[in-house]
């Protein structure tokens, strides 16, 4: 791999409603009396990455990610040849638009907002899955967790007529059976794995003398792990002779603690990640740019505290963190893969 330095935005598609924190409160059967928000925060995501243009001679376009497709050769384990599939990456805006993006998307978003899928790719960015109604792999049945990855890769990929490559489940719930399942379900990669420990919902997976590329960790012979980027405090060697600290890793790939730690801060964790990995993974969610979503009186004040609390400054905050790192080159998942492996 080069020396350059690679920032991965992820975006994953889905509303307000659809959090796990609310599930209490919310259930499946009311999806389709809630007001659907997701469509208009997308386009903002949409809009501001597109309005990030760098230099020319900060961005290539011509170097490595500039084909309209890429080919790889995956192999699936119901073949005995490995099948050759093309990636439509839809990148002729390259050349004027240097942030491109991987947009995890719910299947039940897909099945309401099909034009917004196809927006999504259309518009230069990577459609991956999110699975279908954001049910957690851990508590779904072998056969459930089977046909719920299958029907959200079909879904998107008869939207967008390209191979998804993709998956990230929700709330990040993963260990070494769902991952297996997922590379059974013929996908390139998954980006569940969340090394923060400290969170309850968080899967945990055998990576142990895994190899790796990049950040990416290799699973098996055409499949991969992109992990969320966290901040290990063995960085800092004067907390390394504390054991209770060394192996610890802070939350800092997004989501609500981008929201809640200062940024100024979170600037200089992020910066440390680049130096260590050469690339950063960052996630966040649309409603976390919509501080005028509906709110929800029933939920306990720590799950409301982490769901609303600086809304409004995500947006101008995630516009400051782009342009604060003009150095690195943004690319999504797939291409982030295409150049290391």
């Amino acid at each position: 791999m080069n020396s350059a330095k690679y920032f991965l935005i992820t975006v994953d598609v889905e509303d307000w409603f659809q959090v796990e924190n609310f599930k209490r409160w919310i259930p499946f059967s009311t999806w389709d009396n809630r007001e659907l928000r997701v469509e208009q925060n997308v386009h903002s995501l949409l809009d501001l990455l597109d309005s990030i243009k760098f230099p020319s001679e900060k961005f290539d376009s011509t170097n490595a990610i500039n084909a309209s497709s890429i080919t790889k050769v995956h192999n699936t384990n119901n073949a005995t040849n490995p099948i050759k599939v093309t990636h439509e990456n839809n990148l002729n805006n390259a050349a004027s638009s240097s942030v491109h993006a991987t947009f995890f998307v719910l299947g039940w978003i897909a099945e309401k907002l099909p034009h917004l899928v196809q927006e999504i790719s259309t518009r230069g960015h990577e459609v991956a899955s999110h699975g279908c109604n954001h049910e957690l792999p851990a508590k779904m049945s072998r056969e459930d967790l089977y046909q719920d990855l299958s029907k959200s890769k079909k879904k998107l990929e008869d939207i967008t007529g390209n191979p998804v490559f993709g998956f990230r489940s929700p709330s990040f719930s993963i260990n070494d059976y769902i991952l297996k399942t997922i590379q059974n379900n013929d996908f390139l990669y998954d980006s569940s794995y969340n090394s923060f420990r400290l969170h309850g919902r968080y899967g945990k997976i055998s990576l142990n003398g895994s190899d790796g590329k990049g950040i990416a960790h290799i699973i098996s012979n055409n499949f991969y792990e992109l992990p969320i980027s966290n901040l290990s405090l063995s960085a800092f060697g004067t907390l390394n002779h504390l054991n209770l600290f060394r192996h610890l890793n802070l939350p800092w790939g997004g989501g609500s603690y981008f929201r809640l730690i200062p940024f100024p801060i979170f600037k200089i964790g992020v910066e440390s990640i680049l130096r260590k990995d050469a690339a950063y993974l960052y996630y966040l969610h649309p409603w976390e740019i919509d501080h005028e979503q509906p709110r929800l009186k029933e939920a306990s004040f720590s799950y409301k505290f982490r769901q609303y609390t600086n809304l409004a400054k995500t947006y101008p905050r995630l516009k400051n963190l782009i342009e604060s790192h003009r150095h690195c080159r943004f690319i999504t998942c797939s291409q982030y893969l295409d150049e290391i492996i």
